[in-house]
C-alpha cells in the first residue's frame, strides 16, 4: 500500500483540517468553558482495538472535532482563568504543521543547521531577557518539569559528581511539585529535599535557608542547590531573589530560579523591577507555553555557564562520529536528555518574528493590569476575602458566608461556577484553608472577560449564601 498521497489529495485534506480549526476558533467565545459531563461514559465508549482497515479522512476529522476535542476543559477560552493558562497562538500551530510535515531532524546540528540556528536564536533571546552573558546556553523542552530536571542534573553534576547520597536541595514549600519530582528522578534522596516555610505573603524567608544550610553542613550533608520562585503557582509570589542569590553565593550553591510562570514578565518594565535578582541565578526555567502564549508542550531551560549544562548531558557515540559543529553553534543533543526530538524552536520563533517582542510586552502588561483590577473588585465587594495582593497575575480568594463552614461553602461555590460553564476556575490550599484562584494569562483574556468573570463569581457566591 502506498502511504503517500498525490498533491491534490493532500491539498484537500489540508483545506478540510484548516477549515475545521478556523471554525473551531471562530466559535470559541460562545463555546462552553468546560464540557466534562458524562466524561467517564464517553471515554469508555471510545475504547477500541487496532483498526485493520482504514477510514475516510473526512469521517475521522468530524470524529476528532465533534467527539474528542469538545470533551475537555476549554483551556484556550478567554474565560479560562484556572491553573496557569496556556496560550495556543495560531501562528505556532502553523509552525508545528510546517515542522511536522517537513520532518527535519532537530536533535543534531549537522542534520538541520539552519533550523538549529533559529532555535538557538530563540534561546539566546531568552538569555538576553534574563541579562545572562554570552556564555549562556539553553534547551527547549516539553515543559517546566523536564526543564527543571535538566537544571538539577546540571547542578548535581557540577557540585556533587557521582556522589549523590549527601546532596541537599533547598526550596520553599510553595515551590512547584515538579521540582521535588525532578530532584527525586535526578537521584537526590527524598529526605535531602528541604521544603522551608514561607512568610505572610507566601514568599521564601532567606534566614530559614541559611539556617537549614548551616545545620545540614554540621550534620555532614552536602548542600549544593538553592531554588527561588519567580511566580509561584499558588499565589504568583516572587521570592526575594537577590537575598537568596547572596546566600547561594556565600555557601557556594547553585542558584536556580523557577520562572516557568513568571519569568517572561521581565519583558515589561514592571516585571523587570519585580524580578530583580533573577539575573544572578545560575539557571532559570521559562515556559513559552505560559508567558509567550504558544501551545502546550513548550518549556525551556537557560544556564548561565552553558558549558556546565553540556558537561551534564553530553556523551559520544560511534554512530554520531560524522557530525561536526562549527564554533559558536550549538548541537542540541549535547545539552539535552533528548536526541530525537520535535522541532520546538519554530513554534516560538515564528510568532516572535511575526508580531515582534513589543506585542508580547504589551500583552503581558495588560495581564498585570487586569489582575490588579480583579483584585480590587474582590477587595471592594462585601463578603469576599483576598489572601494575596497579586505580584503577577494570580489572585487567591474565598467568600465568607454569614454562617457555616467556610471551606465547604467555597467548595460548593467553585462547583457552581464551573458547572455554569460560563467560567472555569481552580482551587488550592493556603495555610490549610481552601481557596479559589484566578490566573490571568491568556492572550485572549481582556477587560470584558474579567468583568464578566467577576459577575459570575459574585452571582453564585450571593446565590449560595442566600440559600443557607
Amino acid at each position: 500500500m502506498n502511504l503517500d498521497f498525490d498533491p491534490e489529495t493532500m491539498r484537500r485534506m489540508g483545506e478540510l483540517a484548516l477549515q475545521a480549526v478556523v471554525d473551531h476558533l471562530a466559535q470559541l467565545p460562545d463555546a462552553p468553558r468546560s464540557n466534562l459531563d458524562h466524561a467517564e461514559e464517553i471515554v469508555r465508549a471510545l475504547r477500541e482495538g487496532p483498526p485493520e482497515n482504514g477510514t475516510e479522512f473526512e469521517q475521522l476529522l468530524r470524529f476528532i472535532m465533534h467527539e474528542v476535542i469538545p470533551v475537555s476543559i476549554n483551556t484556550p477560552h478567554p474565560s479560562y482563568l484556572a491553573y496557569i493558562p496556556g496560550g495556543g497562538l495560531y501562528p505556532s500551530a502553523l509552525a508545528d504543521f510546517i515542522a511536522s510535515a517537513t520532518n527535519r531532524f532537530a536533535g543534531a546540528w549537522f542534520a538541520a543547521p539552519a533550523a538549529s540556528r533559529l532555535e538557538a536564536n530563540v534561546l539566546e533571546w531568552f538569555a538576553q531577557w534574563m541579562d545572562y552573558p554570552s556564555s549562556a546556553r539553553g534547551i527547549l523542552t516539553s515543559g517546566g518539569s523536564l526543564a527543571n530536571f535538566s537544571a538539577i542534573v546540571a547542578a548535581r553534576k557540577h557540585h556533587l559528581g557521582d556522589d549523590l547520597c549527601q546532596g541537599t536541595i533547598y526550596m520553599s514549600n510553595q515551590t512547584h511539585h515538579s521540582l521535588i519530582k525532578a530532584a527525586m528522578l535526578a537521584g537526590i534522596p527524598e529526605k535531602n529535599i528541604r521544603l522551608l516555610p514561607v512568610g505572610d505573603r507566601f514568599k521564601a524567608i532567606p534566614e530559614t535557608f541559611e539556617q537549614a544550610i548551616e545545620q545540614d553542613r554540621k550534620n555532614g550533608l552536602r548542600p549544593f542547590m538553592l531554588i527561588g520562585n519567580a511566580g509561584t503557582t499558588n499565589t504568583g509570589a516572587i521570592d526575594p531573589l537577590e537575598a537568596l542569590a547572596d546566600i547561594a553565593r556565600k555557601h557556594q550553591l547553585w542558584f536556580h530560579v523557577d520562572g516557568a510562570y513568571g519569568g517572561f514578565f521581565r519583558l515589561t518594565d514592571e516585571g523587570r523591577q519585580k524580578l530583580c535578582g533573577i539575573e544572578q541565578s545560575d539557571s532559570v526555567v521559562l515556559d513559552p507555553h505560559k508567558g509567550l502564549f504558544v501551545p502546550y508542550g513548550t518549556g525551556s531551560l537557560v544556564v548561565k555557564e552553558g558549558e556546565r549544562l553540556r558537561r551534564a548531558h553530553m556523551l559520544e557515540a560511534e554512530y554520531l562520529q560524522d557530525h561536526d559543529v562549527p564554533e559558536g553553534e550549538v548541537n542540541p543533543a549535547d545539552y539535552s536528555p533528548e536526541l530525537s526530538r520535535f522541532y520546538r524552536g519554530l513554534r516560538v520563533w515564528l510568532p516572535l518574528k511575526l508580531y515582534g517582542v513589543r506585542a508580547f510586552r504589551a500583552a503581558l502588561q495588560e495581564k498585570l493590569d487586569l489582575a490588579r483590577e480583579l483584585y480590587q473588585k474582590f477587595k471592594q465587594e462585601p463578603g469576599f476575602e483576598v489572601l494575596n495582593e497579586p505580584e503577577l497575575t494570580v489572585t487567591a480568594f474565598r467568600y465568607r458566608p454569614p454562617h457555616g463552614d467556610i471551606d465547604a461553602f467555597n467548595r460548593q461555590l467553585l462547583q457552581a461556577i464551573n458547572r455554569s460553564k460560563k467560567l472555569f476556575l481552580a482551587s488550592t490550599l493556603l495555610n490549610g484553608q481552601f481557596v479559589i484562584r484566578t490566573c490571568v494569562l491568556s492572550f485572549r483574556t481582556h477587560r470584558p472577560e474579567i468583568e464578566a468573570a467577576f459577575e459570575v463569581i459574585r452571582y453564585y457566591a450571593h446565590k449560595l449564601a442566600s440559600q443557607m
